[in-house]
């Protein structure tokens, strides 16, 4: 494990990086700046619940924003069309994700790698039809508007930004910890070998489709909790955010920050939010620079901005490694050859043939007098 992956899982540096988040919003703009991180953080959420299955259990779910949407319809049903609370609603969101991920996890992990992929595909699209025509339960294209804010409690008001901002922060280190908790267990660890090769976790021992399912209704409730989450801070939802698109979105994200990382899925989300934010003022030009900083990202960064860091650090131990190395060995060797026969010359350009041919030259004339030996005996 390279030193950036120790540095990120000390518990003082996650400390840190909550401190610099926490004083952020102190430290923007405007609140509109507080807003979008709040947005960010969100996503990120939703980006670490795809880590889980793709990044540690090695399966490409491309449902993944279909499941954000359930838990973002969830909230907004129960709450614009039924009048719950939030809280009870967000529960019944995480809920949702559980359930539609086992059932769809159940029939879809049977299938293998690009197979996988392509049937997950069409379930997003499934999730997104459902959205767009089940008029009498989602509204249809008309989407769900006045969605109950979170309940505050005492002086906090979740209906502003800055309150609401912690409060995603909050569930956000829940998923990192969480993250973090699962990647050092022996079920991450489960997860991996399933990801390098299914023969291999089956000859250890290991329940390919139990733990896969497991893996898979992670993953989902993670995308549904950030679904709903979304809904409490947009407050008005459509069909739309069932579009396949928020899934490569979130691809995106997480191979930009470095797949199957602690910190990739947030480093990602992050820096993909900022850029856009930084060519909005292009209008309809943003994509012609947008575009060729994410290709240059990935051609820099194969692995991500992190996985690229580890693998570079790791690069960098091995070489130094190997030249603390090299000289010792040479350095030793020599000095103990010239210590070990005092009295003989000093090593020159022909020590290295000299020093071969004594051991040849001794057994030639151990064989000479054994033969002297037997030529005696003979007598």
């Amino acid at each position: 494990m390279s030193r950036l992956t120790h540095m990120f899982n000390h518990p003082a540096t996650l400390v840190v990086l909550l401190g610099l988040a926490a004083v952020f919003p102190f430290v923007a703009a405007n609140e509109y700046q507080v807003y979008v991180m709040a947005l960010a953080f969100v996503w990120a959420i939703a980006v670490y619940g795809l880590n889980i299955i793709t990044g540690y259990c090695g399966q490409l779910n491309l449902a993944h924003g279909g499941f954000f949407a359930i838990g973002a319809y969830a909230v907004a049903i129960l709450t614009a069309d039924h009048g719950w609370n939030f809280w009870p609603a967000f529960a019944v969101a995480g809920l949702a994700g559980a359930v539609f991920g086992l059932v769809v996890g159940a029939v879809s992990l049977r299938l293998k790698e690009h197979y996988f992929a392509i049937f997950t595909l069409c379930v997003g699209f499934i999730i997104y039809m459902l959205l767009d025509k089940w008029d009498a339960l989602t509204h249809g294209p008309l989407g769900i508007i006045s969605i109950s804010p979170p309940d505050g409690f005492g002086f906090v008001d979740f209906t502003e930004t800055r309150p609401f901002y912690y409060l995603v922060l909050f569930f956000l280190a829940l998923a990192v910890f969480f993250t973090r908790r699962l990647s050092a267990s022996l079920l991450g660890r489960t997860f991996r070998a399933i990801r390098i090769s299914d023969d291999l976790a089956q000859s250890l021992g290991i329940n390919l489709m139990r733990n896969k399912i497991l893996a898979f209704v992670i993953s989902t409730v993670y995308a549904a909790l950030a679904g709903g989450l979304y809904a409490g801070v947009v407050r008005f939802i459509g069909p739309d955010l069932g579009n396949f698109m928020h899934t490569f979105d979130m691809i995106a994200y997480l191979l930009v920050g470095g797949i199957g990382t602690l910190m990739g899925p947030l480093l990602g989300t992050l820096l993909i939010t900022w850029l856009t934010q930084a060519v909005q003022s292009l209008e309809e030009y943003r994509m012609i620079v947008f575009g060729p900083l994410l290709v240059l990202l990935v051609i820099f960064f194969p692995k991500g901005i992190a996985g690229s860091y580890q693998a570079w650090r790791a690069r960098r131990a091995s070489r130094e490694m190997s030249a603390d190395q090299r000289p010792s060995t040479g350095h030793d060797s020599g000095a103990g050859s010239t210590a070990s026969t005092p009295g003989t010359t000093r090593a020159g350009p022909n020590s290295s043939s000299n020093a071969t041919a004594a051991p040849a030259y001794a057994h030639t004339k151990t064989n000479e007098s054994a033969g002297d030996s037997k030529g005696s005996g003979n007598a």
